[in-house]
C-alpha cells in the first residue's frame, strides 16, 4: 500500500471551543495525521490529538510513530499527555521537536508535577525526543523525506514538508505572511498536491492583530498561487470563527484560489 491520506483532528487555533456554533468543522486544536504508506506521521499535539490516540488505540495495533511538534505554543501540544498510546508498552513515538525550543525543558514543564501527575518518560511507551534545526532535511524512513523551514511566529516555529513517492504534503502554521518572505515560503511549499495553511483572521482583522504570528485566508490564497499548489485548505480558525462564518471564508477563498477547502475535523483526503 503506497497510499498517503491526510486526516484531520484538529484544526481550531489558539484553543478548544466545543459548542454548537463549532459542530460541522470542531473545535479541537492543531492535529493532523498522515499515512504514508506503513508510515505514521503526526504534525503537531493539539486537544484534536486525544480523538487520535483513541482511534490507534481501538485498532489493538502498535502504534510506531514520528510526531513533529511545530512549536511550543500550548495550542499545537496540549494534547500529548492525553494521547493514549503513550500508556501502552511496546508503542514507540519519536518526538520531532525544533531546536530553538528547548523541548526537555519545555516538555518537562508541562507534563508531570505540579501540572500533571505523570512524566512523558514514565507513562509506558518508548519515546525518543530527537530536536532539527529549521532548514534541515529529515528522513524518518528510507522512503520519507520531511524538510523544515523557519516562520514568522513569536518565539519561532517550523513549517513542515512532507514527501512520500512523488508526492507532497505542506503544513505552514503559524505564520505572519505579510511580515514573512512569502516567495521563500512559496518555493518551500513549491508544486504541493496539499497545502495546509494558517488562515485564522481576515485582511481587516490583521490590522489589530499584527505581531500574534498569524495570517489571513488572502494571504493563504497568495501563498497557494505563488507556491503553484495543487490544492489549499484552510487552518487554524479563529476560536470565535462560527460554521457559518467559516462558510463563508471557504466561500470567499475559492474566488481567489478555486482548489480551496475549509478544514473541518474528520476531513481526510487522498493525496
Amino acid at each position: 500500500m503506497n497510499d498517503l491520506v491526510v486526516r484531520f483532528w484538529g484544526v481550531r487555533g489558539s484553543l478548544p471551543v466545543p459548542g454548537p456554533d463549532t459542530l460541522r468543522y470542531g473545535g479541537n486544536t492543531s492535529c493532523v495525521e498522515l499515512r504514508c504508506g506503513p508510515h505514521l506521521v503526526i504534525l503537531d499535539a493539539g486537544s484534536g490529538l486525544q480523538a487520535l490516540g483513541r482511534s490507534l488505540s481501538e485498532s489493538g495495533e502498535l502504534v510506531d510513530a514520528d510526531m513533529f511538534l511545530t512549536h511550543p505554543h500550548l495550542d499545537h501540544i496540549m494534547g500529548l499527555p492525553f494521547f493514549s498510546p503513550l500508556y501502552r508498552a511496546g508503542n514507540k513515538l519519536r518526538l520531532k521537536v525544533p531546536e530553538f525550543s528547548r523541548s526537555a525543558d519545555w516538555i518537562e514543564a508541562i507534563i508531570g508535577p505540579p501540572y500533571f501527575p505523570l512524566r512523558l518518560d514514565g507513562m509506558g511507551a518508548t519515546v525518543a525526543r530527537e530536536p532539527f534545526v529549521l532548514g534541515e532535511t529529515l528522513r524518518p524512513h528510507e522512503d520519507l523525506v520531511v524538510k523544515t523551514i523557519a516562520l514568522a511566529h513569536p518565539g519561532g516555529a517550523s513549517g513542515i514538508r512532507v514527501e512520500y513517492l512523488g508526492r507532497a504534503v505542506v503544513y505552514i502554521t503559524d505564520v505572519e505572511l505579510p511580515d514573512a518572505d512569502l516567495f521563500a515560503i512559496a518555493r518551500f511549499a513549491a508544486n504541493a498536491d496539499l497545502l495546509i495553511c494558517d488562515a485564522q483572521y481576515t485582511t481587516d482583522e490583521m490590522a489589530s492583530h499584527r505581531g500574534w504570528g498569524h495570517s489571513s485566508w488572502q494571504d493563504a490564497a497568495q501563498l497557494a498561487h505563488a507556491a503553484d499548489a495543487s490544492r489549499l485548505l484552510l487552518f487554524h480558525h479563529a476560536p470565535e470563527r462560527t460554521d457559518e462564518e467559516l462558510d463563508e471564508i471557504g466561500s470567499h477563498a475559492a474566488k481567489l484560489f478555486p482548489a480551496t477547502e475549509v478544514a473541518s475535523e474528520g476531513l481526510a483526503i487522498r493525496v
